[in-house]
């Protein structure tokens, strides 16, 4: 039996704000930080004493409030970073769930292996991307973060631990994984890795000249890529609407890397702390902020739209890490476009449709005089998990600044787009929601999806403990039911 610390309290040592990766609002909750699992567990036994609600923290990554939990306890889990096995021969490893990305792809990169899922940010937690069912450039390939998760350990908010995998507690194991947190806490996590012969990729990079071109681009390239990402200029208009570049990557084959040994050093991996050899990357956000604005944005993604197309087919070979990481090499970007921060909308849509849905959102956009500031798409398949955004088809990224002036404009703009996507039997993704309604939620997940996770919810936590400032906003009992 666990031994309980009833000493820890809710009082102003542990009030802090509490802000998502966007920075569109902040929140105040009391956050705690557990080492062990007692702690961890003692948190919990607090909050069924007092009567208050658990929001559970990663890497605090996601651009939205599903990391928040205003008034009530945030439980911060990133001081649980043991890894806690590693088998280097067969690429399994277990560890807590606030081991990062960047902790777990330089832990097995030496022995020949690279995580099979890797967002754009290396600093989200394991936990955190199983809560989410995060994606990469590879989501058309091999699915999402969860479909490399072999079993996972969760303690309820009774403080009991139960492990879940495809044969064991199967209901829970698809149900947590993507449940944003809202059944119990990750206490340990298994995943297979990939296995890579250099710490190298081939990648290209090929301009697109609007969007129906890197649409066609996407399909053709796919069958023979590993990755790919499209970036999108939201700003171009008429016979340029969606004009960008995609960047491909694939692994090199046992051989073609002279030398792996060296590549698949750490050191290898990262791009230096200064730009140009003397600006300090941390500051780039600083550079940038002057033009990050409704006049300044349209000539950046000018230039480099025609920088790519000068240099549309281009091949190199380029580490992982500086080819899955872009946001680390740009630390802080998101407070360029200044203290309102931003709102991403990222819906995801059938294949047949995805191409006229997304011509109708940058077009909408563009009309309302909210251009987004930055666009990315990206090709998925179904995956099999409860509350799943995964589809057969694509998403479209799309950041848009949010200032005191616009910010009503914003949200009503993306509850209208919220109607175009359902419409075309489109999904959205929790990491990066602002806006969602519950109605809207309904009608993505259907009523019998969400009366399943509300009965899961009940067996697992029947107090709801477990909230956030996203699940009242757009799951709450009541809200959609």
């Amino acid at each position: 039996m666990q031994q309980i610390d009833k000493s820890i309290k809710l009082d102003a040592a542990h009030l802090e704000a509490v802000m998502p990766w966007g920075g569109a609002n902040s929140t105040v909750g009391w956050v705690f930080r557990p080492n062990t699992l007692e702690n961890l567990a003692a948190v919990f036994a607090l909050a069924r004493r007092k009567g208050v609600s658990v929001g559970l923290r990663g890497g605090g990554n996601s651009y939205g409030d599903a990391a928040c939990n205003e008034g009530n306890i945030v439980l911060d889990l990133t001081r649980l970073t043991r890894i806690l096995d590693w088998d280097p021969n067969m690429g399994v490893i277990t560890v807590e769930p606030g081991v990062t990305l960047q902790q777990l792809w330089e832990y097995v990169l030496g022995d020949g292996w690279w995580p099979p899922v890797c967002t754009g940010t290396m600093h989200i937690t394991i936990g955190g991307g199983a809560a989410m069912n995060v994606h990469g450039k590879n989501s058309f390939a091999v699915g999402t973060f969860g479909d490399h998760i072999k079993k996972f350990e969760l303690m309820l908010p009774n403080g009991e631990i139960i492990e879940c995998s495809r044969d064991e507690n199967r209901d829970i194991f698809f149900a947590a994984i993507g449940g944003f947190g809202m059944l119990g806490c990750f206490t340990s996590l298994t995943l297979q890795m990939k296995r890579v012969y250099s710490g190298l990729l081939a990648v290209e990079a090929h301009a697109s000249r609007n969007l129906a071109e890197m649409f066609q681009q996407i399909r053709d390239l796919i069958p023979t890529s590993n990755y790919i990402v499209g970036w999108v200029d939201c700003a171009a208009k008429g016979d340029a609407l969606g004009r960008g570049q995609i960047h491909l990557g694939n692994y090199l084959k046992k051989g073609e890397d002279r030398y792996p040994q060296r590549s698949l050093q750490i050191s290898k991996q990262h791009l230096g702390d200064a730009l140009f050899t003397f600006f300090p990357r941390s500051a780039m956000w600083r550079l940038m902020q002057p033009f990050f604005n409704q006049v300044g944005v349209p000539w950046i993604n000018l230039a480099k739209y025609w920088s790519a197309a000068l240099g549309s087919g281009h091949k190199m070979r380029q580490p992982h890490a500086q080819f899955h990481f872009l946001l680390n090499y740009f630390p802080d970007w998101q407070k360029s476009v200044g203290k309102g921060g931003l709102i991403q909308y990222q819906p995801f849509v059938p294949d047949d449709s995805a191409e006229a849905t997304f011509t109708q959102l940058l077009t909408l956009s563009q009309q309302a005089g909210l251009v987004p500031y930055l666009g990315v798409l990206k090709r998925h398949r179904p995956d099999p998990f409860l509350m799943t955004h995964g589809l057969d088809g694509w998403s479209i990224a799309l950041d848009y600044r949010i200032t005191e002036a616009n910010r009503s404009r914003v949200v009503a703009l993306c509850q209208q787009m919220d109607q175009i996507v359902i419409a075309a039997g489109g999904r959205f993704y929790p990491a990066k929601d602002s806006t969602l309604t519950p109605e809207t939620a309904l009608a993505y997940l259907g009523a019998d999806t969400l009366a399943q996770f509300r009965t899961l919810k009940k067996r697992c936590d029947p107090h709801e403990i477990l909230q956030t400032n996203f699940w009242r906003r757009v799951f709450k009992k009541g809200n959609n039911n």
